[in-house]
């Protein structure tokens, strides 16, 4: 189910050069340079510490790289103002908390801000896309309920609609189905698929479960202690020297039956025949 490959002909929407960061004398990053382009799924895997969230943010211009440059749409990101980059790229963190009683419905408008003027309020334009967006999630029946009363995999896809309702060309997701059961697993990435394949939504996700890595992303980077141990294709970047290097697991690959869609056996060396 993997994409159409469309985006390895278009232009970066972002793209990252040498990119490196450090905090207190540890290298979170090393040298990382990729490109996210439209019309593409573009999975971010590795161990956890890897720095699949650091590089995410960095992507999204929320921490700025110690080395290295990031562009969106050609332009130096850290020359671009916060609002101009979120009416381009919206992101999903990992956990997305939320201590005040808002409403869904309210959650997902709060996508529309930076569209919105210092002191303009959401109009009729604005609430339809929002709305839009919860459907697009199966969540417009949450409309109602306080955030503060809906389940970890509500919560998640009332978070990944306020990104939607942004509006942008470049969409980050870290681990967005982390919370949600296999059927929302299926619907989060069918949703993401058709923004990408069909409108040309540029996607980065960070996701530890291979199986959907590999089913869903066109192209796959793998890292390992900050840095690039591999990136292509899923069946190129996902091969039993990269998983053995980064994971410490022995691999093999086979194809589903039911979905023919590339699927991994791991286990632990000891446990290869």
């Amino acid at each position: 189910m993997s994409g159409n490959g469309n985006g390895h002909q278009q232009a970066a929407l972002i793209e990252a050069q040498g990119v490196s960061l450090s905090i207190d004398g540890a290298d979170i990053l090393r040298g990382v340079s990729l490109a996210m382009r439209p019309g593409e799924i573009l999975g971010l895997i590795g161990p956890n510490g890897a720095g699949k969230t650091t590089l995410l943010k960095v992507l999204g211009g929320l921490v700025r790289p110690s080395a290295g440059s990031v562009r969106l749409m050609g332009r130096p990101l850290a020359q671009i103002g916060p609002r101009e980059v979120a009416r381009a790229v919206a992101s999903v963190p990992q956990v997305s908390a939320s201590e005040f009683a808002f409403t869904a419905s309210e959650i997902v408008l709060m996508g529309r801000s930076p569209h919105l003027g210092r002191f303009q309020i959401e109009g009729s334009h604005d609430r339809e896309v929002a709305l839009d967006a919860m459907r697009l999630m199966g969540i417009d029946a949450l409309a109602g309920r306080f955030i503060t009363t809906l389940s970890g995999g509500e919560r998640q896809r009332v978070f990944i609609a306020r990104a939607l309702a942004q509006e942008p060309r470049a969409l980050l997701l870290d681990e967005p189905t982390a919370n949600l059961d296999v059927k929302h697993q299926l619907d989060v990435f069918g949703v993401v698929s058709r923004l990408a394949h069909q409108d040309g939504l540029a996607v980065a996700a960070a996701i530890h479960d291979l199986d959907l890595a590999a089913e869903f992303c066109d192209r796959l980077v793998l890292l390992s202690r900050g840095s690039i141990l591999a990136e292509g294709a899923p069946e190129a970047a996902l091969t039993a020297e990269h998983l053995a290097e980064a994971f410490d697991v022995q691999a093999r690959t086979y194809r589903d039956p039911f979905t023919q869609a590339m699927r991994l056996s791991l286990a632990r060396g000891e446990h290869i025949a």
